[in-house]
């Protein structure tokens, strides 16, 4: 006769503390690691999320603050008005981004080594500026300049604002009409033995085009900025009335290109948000205290983000503090962004590497970052312990960490958090890990990628600055970061 199997009562109380003690038993044998999850076919270019861009590349004030103005920013490829082959665009942008990165570093080099001569500068056919690399900055702004609007590129890693001007030699398209300096009043010329014409040379690493020609003395200040890639602008430096919002300035100091080549996307012109002293952020000072900060928002939203002037910090809608790390000082790279990395996590587990403890720029314009090969390779070593048991796919570009995720629609990834002087941090949003190579989800890649060799500089690109509040403090010398839904 087989006898009936006793239990013993669970003693409920003591219930909660078992599963505790099985949850902590589990972490210690399999780790538990920060995650984030992100929705696989939820963006602007996927088959399954249809999106009509706006047909216009003008965006518009969103206000005033105490001492500050604030206007929209939008992504390039939004407003374009026009039907993108986004596979295509995608690796393209790749492409264009290396050529970019490329040129900053023959710049570095050439700015750093001990022929930092104005020849050595032209001798790498890369301005001061980070330059326009054809696609490859992706934000605009609406300004107004003499009274009329005008669409620009904001670029951190360039100096001087420009934009076509009429009558002009030789533009490319753009929406709206070009600036026409014949119907301003407030127009003014910059002349050739003016100190303004002599900043040309920090800003744009050319001196102002002056002297005579077939025996006429030459009087205008001419600037011009040529980059690697064979675009440039070249024209006439002069001042004007600007509009940012609703604060309105006068005599700022500017470009009227006559003489424009490059696929800017139908934008006006570039603004330069540098730190040299002809720069945008230089010029308005007195007006703004050396403070601008941008919400750049996700390009899977579809939405609009901010750009503000001025240090009033009730126009952030930050989720998280704002922590601050020093803007390195460089002399060779004064008009640069540079901070001190310091270290970085891969879901929650610090990454071990000499390497930390050295300059990496932040830039609006580079599209993917670039790090150090010791510290990406200690970032994709960690990232894969992590994301495993998903189908590998062969890399493309500079990107060589990438899966086949068709079949997936909501995964979870590892957080990426970049550790900066001063404890500061920036954890990269879940739409800034990967970076969608084929608009259908089978060739999707760490959005990271490796310099060619350990003594370049790093730099922190736009596609990981999404849904972040990034503060320039010029005037205290630091630089802020705090988590925002940049979207509205």
């Amino acid at each position: 006769m087989l006898k009936k199997a006793t239990y013993l009562p669970l003693n409920l109380s003591l219930a909660p503390l078992l599963l505790l003690l099985l949850f902590l038993l589990s972490c210690v044998v399999h780790g538990i690691h920060e995650k984030k999850i992100l929705r696989v076919h939820n963006n602007i270019w996927s088959p399954k999320k249809s999106y009509e861009a706006s047909s216009s590349c003008f965006s518009r004030s969103l206000g005033n603050g105490r001492e500050s103005t604030t206007l929209e920013i939008k992504h390039r490829e939004i407003c374009s008005g026009k039907t993108t082959d986004w596979g295509k665009k995608l690796r393209r942008t790749l492409v264009l981004d290396n050529i970019r990165v490329q040129s900053l570093q023959l710049r570095i080099k050439a700015l750093t080594s001990s022929r930092t001569t104005e020849q050595s500068v032209s001798e790498a056919q890369i301005p001061l500026t980070s330059g326009i690399k054809l696609e490859t900055l992706n934000y605009i702004v609406t300004v107004e300049l003499g009274g009329k609007n005008m669409s620009l590129i904001v670029d951190t890693g360039s100096d001087l604002t420009w934009v076509q001007c009429q009558p002009c030699r030789s533009c490319y398209n753009q929406q709206g009409p070009l600036y026409d300096p014949s119907v301003s009043s407030s127009y003014k010329t910059v002349f050739c033995n003016s100190s303004t014409c002599q900043d040309l040379v920090a800003a744009t690493g050319n001196s102002g085009l002056c002297g005579g020609y077939n025996g006429v003395v030459k009087t205008n200040c001419e600037y011009v900025v040529s980059y690697g890639d064979g675009s440039y602008t070249r024209g006439d430096l002069a001042s004007e009335s600007i509009l940012l919002g609703d604060t309105k300035l006068e005599n700022f100091v500017f470009g009227c290109g006559r003489n424009n080549k490059g696929l800017f996307g139908g934008a006006s012109g570039l603004m330069g948000l540098g730190k040299s002293s002809i720069s945008l952020v230089s010029q308005t000072l007195k007006t703004f205290n050396g403070v601008f900060s941008y919400c750049l928002p996700s390009l899977e939203d579809g939405a609009s983000g901010s750009l503000s002037f001025g240090n009033d910090s009730s126009v952030y809608k930050n989720s998280t503090s704002v922590s601050y790390t020093p803007l390195l000082q460089n002399p060779q790279l004064s008009s640069f962004y540079i901070l001190n990395l310091t270290g970085a996590s891969i879901g929650g587990v610090e990454l071990e590497t000499s390497s930390f403890g050295r300059g990496i720029l932040i830039d609006s314009g580079t599209v993917i970052t670039r790090l150090p090969p010791s510290i990406y390779k200690a970032v994709k070593t960690e990232f894969l312990k992590q994301f495993s048991g998903f189908p590998s796919a062969p890399g493309y570009s500079i990107l060589d960490t990438c899966f086949n995720l068709t079949s997936y629609e909501d995964i979870s990834i590892p957080t990426i958090k970049m550790i900066f002087e001063g404890n500061a941090e920036l954890e990269v949003d879940a739409t800034g890990v990967f970076y969608f190579v084929k608009p259908d989800a089978s060739l999707v890649c760490l959005a990271l990628a490796s310099l060619s060799y350990e003594n370049e500089v790093g730099i922190i690109g736009n596609y990981q600055q999404k849904n972040q509040r990034v503060i320039y403090d010029t005037k205290q010398e630091r630089l802020g970061i705090a988590g925002e839904n940049c979207s509205i």
